[in-house]
């Protein structure tokens, strides 16, 4: 009897478990609407498109093609911004300019890269395009534009006003710190969103790529009302003989970001022993990519799909050109 009263009650206790078991788990499973992706904000663009323009030559000396009238995009440039989530139309520098306007009607910002060229038609296309840029903004259509190197430099001599305001510098080939300007607020600049770590690392590792010849100091900077008025000083660097330039700035009102420096680099170029390549160096590029193409999607343009597929830059083939051993690792060359 005994045995017969124990085999009832362990029965018993174990229909119990197994149904608090399946209460538990009936509470455990998701509802019905977790099941539903949240929606997207209508007012964003997700399927983002940059112009980067072509500069002249074919990015090596000629020993790719010494056409007179080659001009290239270096493809860590179209690398970068593929890995914030855009799409690349090239702009090439010495196509008709009716062509060109064409084109800024597909994009949603727009990439000057670096190169060596500051005269001539090649100055005469940028300064166009950023006179176009800035209209666009002050009709209240948001396009961004991220200037880089020698966009920097070339968009210091459209704005401030004067051909001769670059200084010589010692910044070829230098991997640099960046130090941020005083009481600077970078809330809705390229490094708003740096993690707060990585912030502190610019001005104590050298996590960005130098390479330029020529450069803007403080002291012309605060010397031209047309350029202090446009832009506001980011961050300031040394170069090898310690001699301060500007290095970063964010225009006062305007989605325009000028970098004397490579952020592409980090994480795209090999061709150089002094690219930092640590995994700090490579957020640097994904954190300054993902600032740039998220300003992208708050184009209101929405060009035909068909036409930006027609001119996006997967309709031509990048060219191997590191196997030299220094330059780019790889190019775009339009003739």
């Amino acid at each position: 009897m005994s045995n017969y009263i124990f085999i009832i009650s362990t029965l018993f206790y174990l229909l119990t478990q197994l149904s608090s078991a399946q209460s538990e788990s009936t509470l455990l499973l998701p509802s019905e609407s977790s099941h539903t992706c949240p929606s997207l904000n209508p007012s964003l663009n997700y399927r983002p498109v940059i112009g980067i323009l072509s500069h002249p030559g074919d990015g090596a000396s000629g020993r790719l093609n010494n056409s007179t009238n080659a001009s290239y995009i270096a493809a860590s440039y179209v690398k970068f911004v593929e890995s914030a989530g855009a799409r690349v139309i090239p702009f090439i520098y010495n196509e008709p300019s009716h062509v060109l306007q064409q084109k800024l009607e597909l994009v949603n910002g727009f990439l000057l890269t670096g190169g060596w060229c500051k005269t001539g038609l090649y100055f005469d296309v940028i300064e166009d395009i950023f006179k176009k840029i800035l209209e666009k903004n002050d009709a209240g259509h948001h396009f961004p534009l991220l200037s880089i190197s020698l966009g920097f430099e070339i968009l210091s001599m459209i704005v401030s006003k004067d051909r001769n305001i670059l200084e010589h510098f010692s910044a070829s080939n230098q991997a640099s710190k960046l130090e941020l300007m005083e009481n600077i607020n970078i809330e809705g600049t390229v490094f708003g969103r740096f993690p707060p770590d990585l912030l502190r690392k610019l001005s104590t590792d050298c996590l960005a790529m130098q390479n330029h010849k020529y450069g803007l100091s403080p002291e012309k900077f605060q010397g031209n009302a047309d350029l202090h008025n446009f832009f506001e000083i980011l961050t300031t660097t040394a170069d090898e003989d310690d001699k301060v330039y500007v290095s970063t700035m964010q225009a006062r009102n305007y989605p325009v970001t000028v970098s004397q420096w490579n952020p592409e680099k980090n994480a795209f170029e090999w061709a150089s022993n002094t690219i930092p390549h640590s995994e700090d160096a490579i957020q640097v590029t994904q954190n300054v990519a993902n600032f740039f193409v998220s300003e992208a999607r708050k184009s209101s343009n929405r060009p035909p799909k068909q036409t930006v597929l027609d001119n996006l830059i997967y309709n031509y083939s990048p060219t191997f050109c590191g196997i030299a051993g220094k330059g780019y690792d790889e190019v775009y060359i339009f003739t």
